[in-house]
Protein backbone atom coordinates (compact mmCIF):
# COMPACT_ATOMS: atom_id res chain seq x y z
CA UNK A 1 0.00 0.00 0.00
CA UNK A 2 1.52 3.29 -1.13
CA UNK A 3 1.83 6.21 1.26
CA UNK A 4 0.77 9.62 0.05
CA UNK A 5 3.49 12.17 0.50
CA UNK A 6 2.89 15.41 2.35
CA UNK A 7 2.66 18.30 -0.01
CA UNK A 8 2.57 22.01 0.64
CA UNK A 9 0.66 22.63 -2.58
CA UNK A 10 -2.86 21.59 -3.48
CA UNK A 11 -3.18 18.65 -5.87
CA UNK A 12 -2.94 19.27 -9.60
CA UNK A 13 -5.93 18.63 -11.88
CA UNK A 14 -6.28 15.26 -13.54
CA UNK A 15 -5.40 12.91 -10.70
CA UNK A 16 -8.75 11.18 -10.47
CA UNK A 17 -11.48 11.64 -7.88
CA UNK A 18 -9.95 9.81 -4.93
CA UNK A 19 -6.51 11.32 -5.47
CA UNK A 20 -8.02 14.80 -5.74
CA UNK A 21 -10.12 14.45 -2.59
CA UNK A 22 -7.31 12.95 -0.52
CA UNK A 23 -4.83 15.45 -1.93
CA UNK A 24 -6.93 18.42 -0.85
CA UNK A 25 -7.60 16.87 2.55
CA UNK A 26 -3.89 16.21 3.15
CA UNK A 27 -3.07 19.75 1.99
CA UNK A 28 -5.49 21.20 4.55
CA UNK A 29 -4.34 18.86 7.31
CA UNK A 30 -0.77 20.00 6.79
CA UNK A 31 -1.90 23.65 6.82
CA UNK A 32 -3.45 23.17 10.27
CA UNK A 33 -0.39 21.35 11.64
CA UNK A 34 1.92 24.06 10.25
CA UNK A 35 -0.04 26.80 12.03
CA UNK A 36 0.20 25.00 15.37
CA UNK A 37 3.87 24.01 15.05
CA UNK A 38 6.18 26.58 16.54
CA UNK A 39 3.45 28.71 18.07
CA UNK A 40 4.51 30.10 21.45
CA UNK A 41 3.21 28.96 24.82
CA UNK A 42 0.91 29.90 26.48
CA UNK A 43 -0.67 31.76 23.55
CA UNK A 44 -1.14 28.53 21.54
CA UNK A 45 -3.66 27.37 24.15
CA UNK A 46 -5.13 30.77 24.99
CA UNK A 47 -8.55 31.40 23.43
CA UNK A 48 -8.29 34.02 20.71
CA UNK A 49 -12.02 34.58 20.31
CA UNK A 50 -14.99 34.84 22.70
CA UNK A 51 -16.11 31.28 21.84
CA UNK A 52 -13.01 29.98 23.62
CA UNK A 53 -11.27 28.56 20.54
CA UNK A 54 -7.50 28.25 20.75
CA UNK A 55 -4.99 27.14 18.15
CA UNK A 56 -4.05 24.03 20.15
CA UNK A 57 -7.74 23.33 20.76
CA UNK A 58 -8.38 23.35 17.00
CA UNK A 59 -5.75 20.66 16.46
CA UNK A 60 -7.10 18.57 19.34
CA UNK A 61 -10.65 18.88 17.98
CA UNK A 62 -9.62 17.89 14.46
CA UNK A 63 -7.83 14.85 15.87
CA UNK A 64 -11.10 13.71 17.41
CA UNK A 65 -13.05 14.42 14.21
CA UNK A 66 -10.60 12.29 12.19
CA UNK A 67 -10.91 9.45 14.69
CA UNK A 68 -14.70 9.70 14.76
CA UNK A 69 -15.32 9.72 11.01
CA UNK A 70 -12.52 7.54 9.67
CA UNK A 71 -11.82 5.20 12.58
CA UNK A 72 -15.32 4.93 14.02
CA UNK A 73 -14.23 5.93 17.53
CA UNK A 74 -16.94 7.17 19.87
CA UNK A 75 -16.52 10.72 21.19
CA UNK A 76 -18.53 11.23 24.35
CA UNK A 77 -17.55 14.84 25.11
CA UNK A 78 -17.48 16.93 21.93
CA UNK A 79 -17.11 20.25 23.81
CA UNK A 80 -14.07 18.76 25.58
CA UNK A 81 -12.37 18.13 22.24
CA UNK A 82 -11.77 21.87 21.99
CA UNK A 83 -9.94 22.19 25.31
CA UNK A 84 -6.37 20.92 25.63
CA UNK A 85 -5.43 19.82 29.13
CA UNK A 86 -2.53 21.39 30.99
CA UNK A 87 -0.31 18.38 30.28
CA UNK A 88 -0.98 18.37 26.52
CA UNK A 89 1.80 20.08 24.60
CA UNK A 90 2.13 21.26 21.03
CA UNK A 91 4.27 18.20 20.32
CA UNK A 92 1.85 15.74 21.93
CA UNK A 93 -1.24 17.19 20.26
CA UNK A 94 0.44 17.30 16.86
CA UNK A 95 1.72 13.74 17.31
CA UNK A 96 -1.84 12.64 18.12
CA UNK A 97 -3.18 14.50 15.10
CA UNK A 98 -0.58 13.02 12.76
CA UNK A 99 -1.21 9.54 14.14
CA UNK A 100 -4.96 9.90 13.59
CA UNK A 101 -4.33 11.17 10.05
CA UNK A 102 -1.97 8.27 9.30
CA UNK A 103 -4.52 5.74 10.55
CA UNK A 104 -7.32 7.51 8.66
CA UNK A 105 -5.27 7.45 5.46
CA UNK A 106 -4.92 3.68 5.77
CA UNK A 107 -8.70 3.37 5.97
CA UNK A 108 -9.07 5.62 2.92
CA UNK A 109 -6.43 3.72 0.95
CA UNK A 110 -8.17 0.41 1.64
CA UNK A 111 -11.44 1.77 0.26
CA UNK A 112 -11.61 0.62 -3.36
CA UNK A 113 -14.93 2.33 -4.12
CA UNK A 114 -15.89 5.74 -2.71
CA UNK A 115 -19.50 4.57 -2.55
CA UNK A 116 -18.46 2.07 0.14
CA UNK A 117 -19.59 3.10 3.59
CA UNK A 118 -17.09 4.40 6.08
CA UNK A 119 -17.14 3.33 9.74
CA UNK A 120 -20.20 5.47 10.49
CA UNK A 121 -22.27 4.34 7.48
CA UNK A 122 -21.94 7.36 5.18
CA UNK A 123 -20.15 6.78 1.90
CA UNK A 124 -16.40 7.33 1.89
CA UNK A 125 -17.01 10.06 -0.71
CA UNK A 126 -19.30 11.90 1.71
CA UNK A 127 -16.80 11.48 4.56
CA UNK A 128 -13.94 12.84 2.44
CA UNK A 129 -15.94 15.85 1.27
CA UNK A 130 -17.16 16.52 4.81
CA UNK A 131 -13.61 16.31 6.17
CA UNK A 132 -12.35 18.70 3.50
CA UNK A 133 -15.05 21.15 4.57
CA UNK A 134 -14.41 20.64 8.30
CA UNK A 135 -10.62 20.84 8.04
CA UNK A 136 -10.75 23.77 5.60
CA UNK A 137 -13.02 25.78 7.89
CA UNK A 138 -10.74 25.15 10.85
CA UNK A 139 -7.60 25.84 8.80
CA UNK A 140 -9.02 29.32 8.20
CA UNK A 141 -9.63 29.71 11.93
CA UNK A 142 -6.05 28.58 12.57
CA UNK A 143 -4.74 31.21 10.13
CA UNK A 144 -6.52 33.96 12.05
CA UNK A 145 -5.56 32.67 15.49
CA UNK A 146 -1.89 32.32 14.55
CA UNK A 147 -1.84 35.83 13.10
CA UNK A 148 -3.30 37.14 16.37
CA UNK A 149 -0.62 35.31 18.35
CA UNK A 150 2.54 36.40 16.57
CA UNK A 151 1.66 38.05 13.27
CA UNK A 152 2.51 34.92 11.25
CA UNK A 153 0.61 34.83 7.95
CA UNK A 154 0.61 32.62 4.88
CA UNK A 155 1.05 28.89 4.62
Amino acid sequence: MAKRKKDTKPPRPGGGEKATLTGFLDYLREAVAAKVAGAPEPQVRTPGVPSGTSLLGLAKHLTCVERFHFLGEQIDDWPGTWRPSADETIDSVLAGYRSAVERANKVIEECADLEQPGPRGASMRWVLVHMIEETGRHAGHADILREQIDGSTGR
